[in-house]
């Protein structure tokens, strides 16, 4: 995997593929990946000529050490900025994420209801029930960091950029955060498209029943993914996540008014 590829991945609007209508694309990788999770994603909607960002969020792309030197609110602002980027120049803003970049989605969507026009999320976690994630509080005082997540990718040959080791202070931060993003949802209005790889071996079930229970979105589509894990935007059923995103995505911004200039 190159350098390139963890770094942050932007394009600009071609408003001549989109019906004289700019949209923007937010998305947000997860702990411990990088953009490199979601290049693939980000250039299929540059490709259909929407602006796309993919920021590296504080700590990520580079070693544990660093991530565990930076908390939720480090990462959830660098989201902001991003978004802010594309709010100036776009008529239309989607936000979407995978895992824990889902849920910061949501929260984004939460607190700009007024700009955000959709959400796309891609086995976003927003909880984790297991009772050892419990004990993160007081380990993180203890040690500074546990082994790493493995690549869950079903298929052969491909992996995603994970740090070896999971920064627990950073854990610690990541939970909080995930508990705010809860008190969120009911007040996420927009259009929500939702991927969900019917076998994931990271992100918690009860965090889909969640999402589904507690947000005031009047629609939420779920796709389910037959053939992919839980780095579903690198494994098989990628083709029909990025398809079915821009098909959201044009329908939900040709239905909506653009903002006066």
């Amino acid at each position: 995997m190159s350098k390139d590829s963890l770094e942050n991945y932007s394009a600009t609007a071609r408003a001549e593929l989109t019906d004289d209508q700019r949209i923007g694309c937010l998305l947000s990788h997860g702990f411990t990946s990088s953009p490199a999770c979601l290049r693939p994603m980000g250039e299929a909607l540059a490709a259909r000529g929407y602006a796309v960002e993919i920021p590296r969020l504080p700590g990520h792309g580079t070693t544990w050490q660093d991530l565990n030197r930076t908390t939720w609110d480090d990462w959830y602002g660098e989201l902001n900025r991003a978004f802010e980027k594309l709010a100036s120049t776009c008529d239309h803003v989607f936000v979407g994420g995978h895992s824990f970049g889902g849920g910061m989605a949501l929260q984004l969507a939460a607190e700009r209801r007024d700009r955000v026009a959709g959400v796309i999320l891609v086995n976003p976690s927003v909880m984790n029930a297991r009772k050892d994630a419990l004990l993160v509080s007081v380990l993180k005082h203890v040690v500074p960091s546990v082994p790493g997540m493995a690549n869950d990718i079903k298929k052969p040959g491909v992996t995603d950029f994970l740090y070896p080791r999971i920064p627990l202070r950073a854990t610690a931060s990541l939970m909080e955060g995930r508990s705010r993003v809860r008190s969120y949802l009911p007040r996420v209005t927009a259009p929500i498209i939702f991927f969900r790889s019917v076998e994931d071996h990271m992100v918690d079930p009860q965090s889909a029943r969640n999402i589904m229970e507690l947000v005031s979105s009047a629609e939420v589509t779920e796709r389910r993914l037959e053939n992919s894990y839980h780095f579903a935007t690198l494994d098989n059923d990628a083709k029909q996540i990025f398809e079915e995103s821009i098909g959201f995505v044009d329908r939900i911004a040709s239905g909506r008014v653009r903002p006066a200039a």
